[in-house]
């Protein structure tokens, strides 16, 4: 017997949680591991990772449309475990809608048609009722994944952090050809960042053949934060400090920041893109809830993680071996 387990999304976080898996390949129940890498355009990433997962783990990749229903049946034909990395950053309020809301019903849908354990990843904030269109989607999408399947676990990230991070690589080659590093507000939002090697590793833990484990994530929502808070000021100043570079931080009105966006939002995708939505959510902390809400069920991220695999990363040992 063996474990199938089909990441459905690519990209940064999709690998780092395929290369964990390889890596711990079994679990505590020692089920051989097979991963299947499923997106629209699979084969670039799972071409990657040949070079690093044997290939009696990786298997073939299967393309599919999340927004599709009938592409999804073969992709998860026989998965045991689907890790569900449905989202996006960029797109008009009805792509978030077709995609990160009605996409990951699809997906949900599709896993419990297939019998498959669903580890669906939102992020810190979602809320059904919010005028964002990304915030507002991912609570949408959150919602319909406990209604189809109940026992799913939903993982909320914080600001996600590692080499080939969109966050912290971005601002530091920005500081390259900027005289200054721009936050706005006064950057007095918190945010908690998580290193991506941790929530690979909560995936692992949950997608193992594991009891115990089983019955403390099903139907649970849990929120990933790393072991420090910063707030946006804070961060701009990390990643000052260990790319080396010295840099003015400069607080811009947020009127200043919308209007930007206003602007930005409309031309090609580019190292400076922003949108009004992006910066309306620096308005907003993104850290754990150490008081979640009676309604919901948590479980503690933190606690799961060290008590299964081991302490969270830093971004003090981070960082430094990649920013530059």
């Amino acid at each position: 017997m063996s474990r199938r387990i089909v990441i459905c999304g690519a990209g940064f976080l999709g690998s780092n949680i395929a290369r964990t898996l390889a890596r711990t390949d079994g679990g505590m129940n020692h089920l051989p591991t097979r991963i299947q890498i499923s997106s629209r355009n699979p084969e670039k990433l799972h071409s990657s990772l040949k070079a690093t997962i044997p290939s009696s783990i990786l298997l073939p990749p299967v393309s599919l449309d999340i927004t599709r229903s009938d592409t999804l049946k073969k992709a998860f034909k026989d998965a045991d475990v689907i890790v569900s990395l449905v989202g996006i950053m960029h797109g008009s309020p009805e792509d978030f809608e077709r995609i990160q809301w009605k996409g990951a019903e699809n997906v949900a849908r599709a896993a419990k048609e297939v019998g498959a354990k669903l580890i669906h990843v939102s992020a810190i904030g979602a809320n059904d009722s919010s005028h964002i269109a990304y915030v507002r989607t991912k609570g949408l999408a959150e919602k319909a994944v406990f209604e189809l399947c109940p026992k799913a676990t939903v993982i909320r990230p914080s600001l996600v952090f590692g080499p080939e991070d969109d966050f912290f690589n971005r601002f530091s080659t920005l500081s390259k050809y900027l005289p200054f590093l721009p936050v706005f507000g006064g950057g007095t939002a918190k945010y908690q960042p998580v290193y991506v090697g941790d929530i690979a590793r909560l995936v692992e833990i949950i997608s193992r053949n594991d009891q115990e484990v089983n019955d403390a994530v099903a139907g649970k929502i849990i929120e990933a934060g790393g072991p420090e808070v910063f707030t946006y000021r804070e961060v701009m100043e990390l990643v000052l400090k260990y790319n080396h570079r010295r840099r003015p931080i400069v607080s811009l009105p947020f009127a200043v920041g919308m209007l930007q966006g206003a602007v930005m939002q409309r031309l090609p995708l580019n190292l400076f893109t922003v949108t009004q939505d992006q910066v309306e959510q620096l308005k907003e902390d993104s850290i754990v809830n150490p008081l979640p809400p009676a309604s919901e069920n948590h479980a503690s991220f933190r606690e799961i993680v060290e008590k299964h695999s081991g302490p969270l990363s830093s971004v003090h040992d981070v960082l430094p071996t990649y920013l530059k």
